[in-house]
């Protein structure tokens, strides 16, 4: 399908009200209900899970590592456990839902009914992104049991914590099309998210780091991400907080066009 054929078919699908008409509305509330509903399966395991992360991390091994940049260790790690939490659950929200569709096949339903692409797709992440920034409130809530949690840089951190967990949100719809079972979902998430995330400086300084380290480290797009709210929290930066923001913010829209693109195309949606 060409791009203006394209184009003029989510424009010809769009129901009343245009992209965030009703029909938006009613899959967003569908998407949002689908997590909210289910609190001990998507609220209380990141909360258990940070427990434990602050506890172990925070205050055990914390309490034998030197200030970090001038930080509590244990303040020093929230923004890092923040992002992870944020970017794993509206990663896994999206994926899931888009799969889980796919495999039930209940997803017709959705690409039957007269809403544009753009409806769709946006109805998924926004979803997607909302279960990411309440994980993100639920870590800063476990946090503030063990430690103060200041807020230097409001706004960098409202639009960081924003657009992240967009970005992966956007990113799970993807995974949702291309996965072929449940396990892809978990390799994912486990063995190709996380890993960035651990080696994305949620533990450490990128100060501490030797020089061909610290230049390796800036090549992981998660350094952006949690220096981003690591300076939205303690004002403390290693690399330019604006940039990273507007990398992000347009590596969002692409990747957000590229998920209208695919589903456009049927890819992964249509045997």
């Amino acid at each position: 399908m060409s791009g203006d054929a394209a184009t003029d078919a989510d424009a010809g699908r769009a129901g009343p009200g245009g992209v965030f008409g009703v029909g938006f509305r009613s899959l967003l509330r569908r998407e949002i209900l689908r997590f909210v509903r289910r609190p001990r399966n998507t609220f209380a395991p990141p909360a258990i899970t940070n427990v434990l992360y602050f506890a172990v991390f925070g205050v055990i091994l914390g309490q034998r590592i030197d200030d970090i940049a001038g930080f509590d260790y244990i303040v020093f790690l929230l923004p890092g456990l923040v992002v992870l939490g944020a970017i794993s659950n509206a990663f896994e929200n999206a994926s899931f839902s888009i799969f889980h569709g796919r495999w039930n096949e209940y997803i017709h339903e959705t690409l039957t009914a007269p809403l544009s692409y753009s409806s769709m797709v946006l109805a998924y992440v926004f979803a997607a992104a909302l279960r990411g920034i309440i994980v993100g409130l639920i870590i800063v809530a476990v946090g503030l049991v063990f430690t103060t949690v200041p807020v230097n840089e409001p706004l960098y951190l409202a639009a960081f914590m924003v657009v992240v967990p967009l970005l992966f949100a956007s990113l799970g719809v993807i995974g949702g099309l291309v996965a072929e079972d449940f396990d892809d979902l978990t390799v994912m998430n486990q063995f190709i998210l996380r890993p960035l995330v651990f080696f994305g400086a949620v533990f450490y300084s990128l100060e501490i780091l030797p020089p061909l380290y610290r230049t390796l480290s800036l090549l992981n797009p998660m350094v952006y991400m949690v220096n981003g709210v690591r300076y939205g929290f303690l004002g403390y930066q290693e690399v330019d907080p604006l940039a990273s923001l507007a990398v992000l913010s347009g590596l969002t829209a692409a990747v957000i066009v590229l998920d209208i693109y695919l589903f456009k195309r049927g890819y992964g949606l249509i045997d």
